[in-house]
């Protein structure tokens, strides 16, 4: 809860701050199912791909949206389809498969939609008595491995994940699906997350969660670096995976929902954000015939607290870091310099905005009715919130403790072993113009956990991203590509081989438009260094 040592200033939050938009054409397309393209097709060449570039960009996220008379009504719901664009030579092919998971083989035999998702819940079967569709509503329910949201690496293997305790192996040439993975099989967690990191030694490491009698308990997870295998082993290996550090949750029934955490060189930070998962009603939400995203409540009153610690030791820090309420889902970057911890972010003032993504929101017709809804949604902004490491008893209170050049974050200590952060926006007010910005991507393999200068994410002048976006953090200088009715995906930055400088190579993005929808997402752009063209 807020410990009123620091006085709350008034403020416009991002919802406030970005212009209104007006005119907004529907989305309706781009939220339908489609078809899948097993055997690979050619594309489209525009332009010139660079001859360096050589292999498979792997993409992932809903491509069925309902089964029979049933429809799914949350956008995160949908069935997960895996896509593939093989680059070659400067040539590019195109295929998809569905994941094959139990979800959606239940479903595609029943012809209804018979497992649970985020803002789905599955009814029980009609063909039942009354009797056993009312006993059905007080079965435990299970959780999905409708693994849509992200492809990930362990151990060599790639698998395709969601934020349940279960994965999908898949085979990344053919996108054949493989078999079911059980984070609890391996290590003590009930649930992990879709965005593990990973270090230079080929280690990963996710966030999870475990409950019990003890109480509930967010954890860091070690996975570690593949190891030779023989054709033989052609199976999911997570041996040696362990959990490193257990974090309590200060309240056990209500416990803070996160989508990714922090990680530098020397310190993991999960950030206890003020969205509550209640888990009294996820135990009763199927009684109640409410889906999962429901049981998820915005509790502004409380503070966002910031859990530091040791990758080296998995102690958690006796400090506890405080800031304002705030939303997350994912981070940027963090580094270590001179004593301090700095994290940039992207962040927003409201997290009520993760269950407004229904599908009836994104098919609302074009003009005035998307227009009302896209205008009153909060923007995510990048913001650098800045930990002082050496924060002991002679360290001075209600003082500024952060020194760094140029930074305007500050930390304060407001009491023994508790530090009160403000955070420094990490933008100009270009940025608003484009409507704030997600799905931020860096040069992760010689720059993650290290200062860096710069970021490449999707501006939000739509409902969807409609722009891509490159951040210099050192000037906070804006590049911008957009063009109207074209919506880019994440950027994926892919460095040259001969590369000098931070930014050098190109960044790749599928980009999609309702005007004329293609089943099979054949665009690709490249973005050449310095430049968004």
């Amino acid at each position: 809860m807020s410990n009123g040592a620091e006085p709350q200033t008034q403020s416009l939050s991002s919802r406030e701050r970005c212009p209104k938009a007006s005119g907004l054409e529907s989305l309706a397309p781009l939220v339908h199912s489609v078809e899948e393209t097993p055997d690979p097709i050619p594309t489209t060449i525009k332009g010139t791909i660079p001859a360096w570039i050589n292999g498979s960009l792997l993409r992932n996220g809903p491509g069925k949206f309902e089964f029979g008379e049933d429809r799914y009504t949350h956008w995160f719901d949908g069935m997960a389809m895996m896509h593939r664009f093989h680059i070659y030579e400067g040539n590019v092919t195109y295929s998809s498969r569905f994941l094959r998971s139990d979800s959606y083989t239940l479903n595609s035999e029943k012809n209804r939609i018979v497992v649970s998702e985020f803002g789905t819940l599955a009814m029980p079967d009609p063909c039942k008595n009354i009797f056993a569709r009312f006993f059905s509503r007080f079965q435990v329910p299970k959780a999905t491995d409708n693994a849509n949201v992200n492809f990930v690496k362990y151990k060599g293997d790639y698998y395709v994940s969601t934020e349940t305790n279960y994965m999908r192996r898949v085979d990344p040439q053919s996108l054949e699906t493989k078999e079911k993975v059980d984070w609890s099989q391996y290590v003590a967690v009930n649930a992990a997350t879709a965005h593990p990191h990973y270090d230079r030694e080929g280690a990963a490491y996710n966030m999870g969660n475990s409950y019990g009698r003890s109480g509930f308990f967010y954890t860091i997870i070690r996975i570690p670096p593949p190891e030779e295998r023989t054709e033989k082993e052609d199976s999911a290996d997570l041996s040696g995976a362990e959990v490193i550090c257990s974090i309590p949750a200060p309240e056990s029934r209500k416990p803070s929902y996160y989508h990714s955490f922090v990680m530098s060189e020397n310190y993991f930070v999960f950030v206890e954000q003020p969205i509550k998962l209640d888990l009294l009603k996820f135990m009763l939400y199927k009684i109640q015939g409410k889906s999962f995203h429901k049981v998820m409540s915005w509790e502004p009153q409380c503070d966002t607290i910031f859990h530091l610690v040791c990758r080296h030791t998995g102690k958690e820090s006796q400090v506890k870091y405080h800031a304002a309420p705030m939303f997350t889902l994912h981070q940027i970057n963090a580094f270590e310099e001179n004593g301090f911890l700095v994290m940039d972010m992207c962040c927003g003032d409201d997290g009520e905005v993760i269950g407004e993504f229904t599908l009836e929101n994104l098919r609302r017709d074009s003009g005035e009715e998307m227009d009302k809804f896209y205008n009153s949604m909060c923007r995510n902004l990048p913001r650098r919130y800045v930990l002082p490491l050496n924060v002991d008893e002679k360290a001075p209170l209600d003082q500024n403790l952060v020194n760094l050049h140029n930074c305007k974050a500050t930390a304060k200590k407001t009491k023994p072993e508790e530090v009160y952060l403000t955070h420094e926006e990490l933008h100009n007010d270009e940025l608003l113009q484009y409507g704030g910005l997600e799905f931020p991507q860096i040069n992760y393999n010689e720059y993650n956990g290290r200062p860096y200068r710069y970021f490449y994410a999707c501006g939000f002048g739509h409902v969807l991203a409609d722009s891509l976006l490159k951040m210099d953090v050192h000037t906070k200088e804006l590049k911008v590509w957009h063009y109207p009715g074209l919506y880019p995906s994440e950027p994926i930055f892919v460095a040259a081989p001969t590369a000098a400088e931070e930014d050098d190579g190109v960044v790749l993005s599928v980009i999609i438009t309702p005007r004329k929808v293609i089943s099979q997402l054949t665009h690709i752009y490249a973005l050449k260094r310095k430049k968004l063209q």
